[in-house]
């Protein structure tokens, strides 16, 4: 059966620029882009607001949330996957890239945690399968190299999981996030309820368990997006070094780059940086790294992820538009750039031809508001 709808009177974000115009959708595709102010005939009043492809998210650890949403609470995962879908849905995120830790620690008395990726994958797709969910789910296998059991998770994944992205992981204590042992020291021993003793036997664990294991566990995360498919990703490099190591293994963007010279050394490497939007709309890192909005103004940023609060993935791709003067320019932040930088050609721009992927948001002072948003051209939010 053929589906048609038309989204008009609406301010169009294409790839370069705005302008009032109209997007008729047909068969979960866009059919056509047209400009002018005309309603014609069944067609949807936008009422002038923000017709925007839909949003493209590659880093999140929301479904965590959802799965443990009080400490040692496992929540049934069905319910929890399909709520934190819904929700993602809700502030215009129509694509998403899960991410799941591969890399385990068994041996640590009171900082370990187990192996859980491979079946919640299944869970994710089996659902995806039965039609249970409202966007575009892929996945993205964070892949721990401090850790004990990394091989043997990466082995159990293959080429037909829907694998994105692999990001290359190192916690090492006095590593990358983690150089600064004091906000470590913090994190870890709030979190486990360790003393001063436990916490430093713990980075002696670590570091160890790095020394043993760290480079096998890196190569055997390059060979296997390879074996996937999968685009790589580098976390938190720290310094030129770190980002020569990056571009060597063939990384395609770093996520959350902690200081100016990392990312500037990324755009010498032609390696895409991606920054979190919480960093943005809390005007700085909560962890004491640099600044989103550094990064922007130095010209250094060009993707954005929600991380951890999906809501701020819009709202920073509008504080990224008013801050370079090009409501286009951020809103690509959240489409088109990532779109290219996992190779998915079919959406992230409103152009025919493209998925008929699509969010209706309203500004409302510095927010936006959703007003509608479409998954191959069916409504989901």
């Amino acid at each position: 059966m053929t589906t048609e709808t038309i989204l008009a009177n609406a301010t169009l974000v294409l790839p370069k620029e705005t302008l009032l115009g109209q997007v008729r959708l047909l068969d979960g595709r866009i059919a056509e882009i047209a400009a002018g102010g005309g309603l014609p005939k069944g067609a949807e009043d936008c009422a002038g607001d923000l017709l925007m492809p839909g949003l493209i998210e590659l880093h999140t650890d929301n479904l965590e949330r959802h799965i443990e949403p009080r400490p040692k609470v496992d929540w049934p995962h069905a319910a929890a996957i399909i709520a934190h879908d819904a929700e993602l849905a809700s502030v215009g995120i129509t694509t998403v890239f899960d991410a799941l830790r591969v890399g385990s620690v068994v041996s640590h008395a009171k900082a370990n945690y187990g192996e859980y990726a491979r079946a919640l994958a299944d869970e994710i797709l089996g659902l995806r399968a039965a039609g249970a969910l409202k966007i575009s789910h892929f996945l993205h296998l964070r892949a721990e190299v401090c850790s004990e059991t990394l091989v043997e998770e990466l082995d159990k994944f293959g080429p037909e999981d829907r694998i994105g992205i692999v990001s290359l992981m190192d916690h090492t204590p006095g590593e990358r996030q983690f150089r600064d042992l004091s906000q470590l020291r913090k994190y870890v021993m709030g979190k486990h309820g360790m003393t001063e003793a436990e916490f430093d036997a713990h980075v002696a664990d670590q570091r160890a368990l790095s020394f043993r294991h760290g480079s096998r566990h890196e190569a055997a995360a390059v060979a296997a997006a390879r074996r996937y498919g999968a685009v790589l990703a580098s976390h938190d490099d720290t310094d030129a070094a770190h980002v020569a190591r990056s571009a060597e293994h063939g990384a395609h963007f770093a996520e959350f780059p902690t200081t100016v010279e990392a990312a500037q050394a990324c755009n010498g490497f032609g390696i895409k940086v991606m920054m979190g939007a919480p960093n943005l709309v809390r005007g700085g890192s909560h962890s004491g790294n640099v600044a989103a909005a550094d990064l922007a103004k130095a010209e250094l940023l060009d993707i954005i992820s929600s991380d951890y609060v999906p809501s701020s993935l819009l709202s920073a791709a509008l504080m990224l538009g008013d801050l370079w003067g090009n409501v286009a320019r951020g809103v690509a932040t959240v489409t088109r750039a990532p779109a290219e930088a996992v190779g998915l050609s079919d959406r992230g721009r409103l152009e025919p031809g493209c998925r008929a992927d699509l969010v209706r948001v309203a500004r409302i002072g510095q927010a936006g508001a959703l007003r509608g948003a479409w998954v191959q051209g069916k409504r989901v939010g």
